[in-house]
């Protein structure tokens, strides 16, 4: 044992002319861990498994997201607004044509998987 986890218990000082007044001064043990202790733990620098697994979890969702969704993301709406840009061009430059999508749930998809066709 340490010095500090020592230090953290209440030695009764009985003198032997007078037995103890009461059971309790007898017990030098606390019943709950003190907050010296718990910070001394926690200065260590030693990680539960726990706080561990949590930190690793957290890295790979931030991996996840950096190396897979973003550029996902930023290449489906760049093409969208590319495609609404286009359209906006060619309506002032081109004021006759007139541009008609069809299905505008297979225009969604292909656009979602020409954003995904590259990655």
């Amino acid at each position: 044992m340490s010095s500090d986890s020592q230090s953290s218990f209440i030695e009764a000082t009985v003198d032997d002319d007078q037995p103890p007044s009461s059971p309790s001064e007898l017990d030098s043990l606390p019943s709950s861990p003190t907050t010296s202790s718990l910070d001394a733990d926690s200065e260590d620098g030693e990680e539960t498994d726990a706080e561990r697994e949590w930190k690793e979890s957290l890295q790979q969702l931030e991996l996840l997201l950096t190396m897979v969704v973003v550029p996902y993301m930023g290449k489906y709406f760049g093409r969208k607004c590319a495609y609404w840009g286009w359209a906006k061009f060619m309506q002032w430059k081109y004021p006759a044509v007139e541009i008609v999508v069809t299905s505008e749930k297979s225009f969604k998809g292909a656009g979602a998987i020409e954003a995904a066709a590259s990655l």
